[in-house]
């Protein structure tokens, strides 16, 4: 299952909303990745959330794989939204 963004935030996804992903995403136990310029990281793993250095403008991807893949996707969602990060 996946889900195609477009960050709004001004600041992209940098250190605090990346934490904010990291978190919501941990606490599933489906395979999540994060895709961006084409390159997938984990989105459990601040390190690689952060090596991706996602700007204002950019197009990522959230995919899921596993039991609670459905409710992850949805709560990312609801993160990025209410954060303001991405539609």
């Amino acid at each position: 299952m996946q889900k195609t963004f477009q960050v709004t935030a001004e600041s992209g996804i940098h250190a605090r909303p990346a934490t904010m992903l990291v978190q919501t995403a941990s606490k599933f136990d489906s395979d999540i990745q994060l895709e961006y310029n084409g390159k997938k990281v984990n989105l459990k793993s601040i390190m690689g959330v952060m090596s991706l250095g996602i700007p204002q403008g950019a197009q990522i991807t959230i995919s899921a794989e596993g039991s609670d893949a459905a409710e992850a996707i949805n709560a990312l969602t609801e993160t990025l939204a209410k954060e303001g990060l991405a539609q």
